[in-house]
């Protein structure tokens, strides 16, 4: 879709607005006309002294009437327009918004943040101009020309309404020239701008980490060079933008000396009144405006083309997940992979081979191997935030991609390594799946995941502000606060994803008692523990070790050492480095 396309259905969404819009528009063009005219008139009156006294206060009166008409219809028009102008940008904003939160990890392994926020701020705000002030600036100059015209042509004498339109093809063309070379700089200083925006974030999101590896100088400079880059390409943009004046001056100047020339032969032969001539003076006067329009016109829609050419494809970029599910209930049941395979590129190696193993509900699954075996990538299959490639995954006899995606995430909770927190307080994080939740079962929620001690001991408590991502607490507290938030939900599939990493044993300990503790109390509730230390997947009714994307061992833990594989030799290991941790 075009940005013309894009704001043509938009103007007939909100026909009313832009039609009330455009009859005030019409009327300020009316009476604007109408005020050459009647000065004209007066002057003649005045000369041949046939205006004078109360007659002439009257005019005067009329002339500011009209004025105060004029200001209050530029006022109303506005008004109208850009409470319609606004919801276009609400509405891409939204849009976006919408498209980008359901969009799937691969898409923001390709896209960066700053740039993603340049997208719903700048260029939607471009965008937003060519709908409202673009537009109604068009038509505003189109209809004064016209009308401005037709009364220099057909109201005041043809002879010089030909000669002074003389120059005017000459300023098309340079309009022609210095549009084409607006949208280039436009899309230059768009870019330089997102460019900007994204190393900000950047920055500011690794701060502690520029401070400690003392880069700050090096950032300054980066940011400085960049900032430049912005600088320099938002000036040529307006550089460009600046040439519509001098083009529109000098013709208009062309056209005031023509016109001047050809009047005064014409009063001095008796063939035109000086009126007349002052009258037609003004209205040159008037061309002024629908001139200017016209470059401010056409530097806002080179401006919004360049905006919507970056925007239109996050707009229609395809989901990495189709939500084409028709199943809205998840009955308990069986979770099976059959065959399972997974590559992150077409050719690569596969990240998982031929995945066959079944979670009956109630269970816990343990799994364990190396640091990229596939365990994480197996997860998230369970999630579908990623589709095999190669063989099934079924829940309750159902393909996992029958079920809405609403359906499917409302059944599961997960806790990532990397856990993430909002700059909210911790009981509104811990009760973020569910809103509702009473003080007792948020602060319950936190007691099983071995939090609740530690923020008893922060001066608000409960009410404290974790800060952006959390950056107030510990990694071990930003685990055990995302591990509180996936119990509170009370879900039928939990998935830990490496969350305990960051705690110590002890407190490990303590987390998997109280989930052996909840599911004896809920018995169709099953758990996926995907972990590095082996400690947390002893319990696990099944342990799967993965090796490079295999399924290489399979049993309870008892059975896995009997077997003496990978996993009975890493056993070994990770025992003997906690008893030396001890000492």
């Amino acid at each position: 879709m075009s940005l013309s396309r894009l704001i043509g259905g938009f103007v007939r969404q909100h026909a009313r607005a832009y039609i009330e819009a455009g009859a005030m528009l019409a009327g300020v063009a009316g009476l604007s006309i109408w005020v050459p005219r009647k000065v004209g008139a007066m002057i003649d009156g005045l000369a041949a002294h046939q205006l004078g006294g109360n007659a002439l206060l009257l005019e005067i009166g009329q002339l500011l009437l009209i004025g105060v008409a004029i200001y209050f219809l530029r006022v109303g028009w506005r008004q109208v327009l850009f409470a319609a102008a606004y919801q276009l940008g609400v509405s891409l904003r939204t849009r976006l918004y919408d498209r980008l939160a359901r969009q799937g990890p691969a898409f923001y392994q390709r896209q960066r943040t700053g740039d993603l926020m340049a997208l719903a701020t700048n260029d939607i705000d471009a965008i937003e101009m060519a709908a409202g002030e673009a537009m109604l600036a068009g038509f505003d100059g189109s209809l004064t020309l016209v009308m401005v015209l037709g009364v220099m042509l057909l109201g005041v004498d043809w002879r010089l309404a030909s000669i002074a339109l003389l120059p005017f093809p000459l300023m098309a063309l340079a309009f022609w020239r210095i549009s084409s070379h607006i949208h280039t700089a436009s899309s230059d200083s768009l870019k330089r701008f997102s460019a900007l925006n994204d190393h900000v974030q950047e920055t500011l999101s690794g701060v502690r980490t520029l401070r400690a590896l003392g880069l700050e100088q090096r950032s300054a400079k980066q940011f400085a060079e960049l900032a430049g880059h912005a600088s320099d390409a938002s000036l040529r943009a307006q550089c460009w933008e600046a040439a519509y004046e001098p083009a529109v001056g000098l013709t208009l100047t062309a056209a005031s000396a023509l016109t001047l020339g050809l009047g005064g032969y014409l009063v001095w032969q008796e063939q035109l009144t000086i009126g007349a001539l002052t009258s037609f003076t003004m209205y040159l006067g008037q061309l002024i405006w629908p001139m200017f329009a016209a470059g401010w016109v056409l530097s806002l829609i080179e401006r919004g083309r360049a905006a919507y050419a970056r925007l239109q494809p996050m707009l229609e970029a395809p989901l990495a997940i189709d939500d084409h599910g028709t199943l809205s209930e998840l009955k308990p049941g069986a979770l099976t992979l059959d065959q399972a395979s997974y590559s992150y590129a077409a050719e690569g190696t596969p990240a998982l081979r031929d995945i066959t193993l079944t979670l009956q509900p109630g269970q816990t699954l343990g799994l364990v191997g190396p640091t990229g075996c596939g365990k994480s990538t197996l997860l998230r299959l369970l999630l579908r935030q990623l589709t095999p490639t190669a063989g099934s995954v079924r829940w309750s006899g159902q393909p996992l991609d029958a079920y809405t995606l609403a359906t499917l995430r409302a059944a599961i909770s997960w806790v990532p390594q990397e856990s993430f927190l909002f700059s909210a307080t911790i009981a509104e994080n811990i009760a973020l799946a569910r809103p509702g939740a009473s003080r007792a079962e948020v602060e319950h929620a936190a007691t099983l995941a071995a939090i609740h001690d530690d923020i008893l001991q922060f001066p608000a408590g409960y009410e404290t502000e974790v800060g952006e991502k959390g950056i107030t607490l510990s990694g071990g507290q930003r685990q055990r606060v995302a591990i509180a938030r996936a119990l509170l939900a009370d879900n039928d599939l939990l998935l830990l994803d490496d969350a305990l990493s960051a705690v110590d044993t002890g407190t490990e300990t303590r987390i998997l008692r109280h989930l052996e503790q909840l599911r004896q109390q809920r018995p169709g509730r099953s758990a996926i523990i995907a972990s590095h230390r082996l400690s947390a997947v002893v319990d696990a009714d099944l342990i799967v070790v993965l090796r490079d994307g295999r399924i290489t061992e399979t049993g309870s833990h008892e059975q896995l050492l009997a077997h003496d594989g990978w996993y009975a030799s890493q056993w070994r290991y990770q025992q003997l480095e906690a008893s030396l941790d001890a000492l």
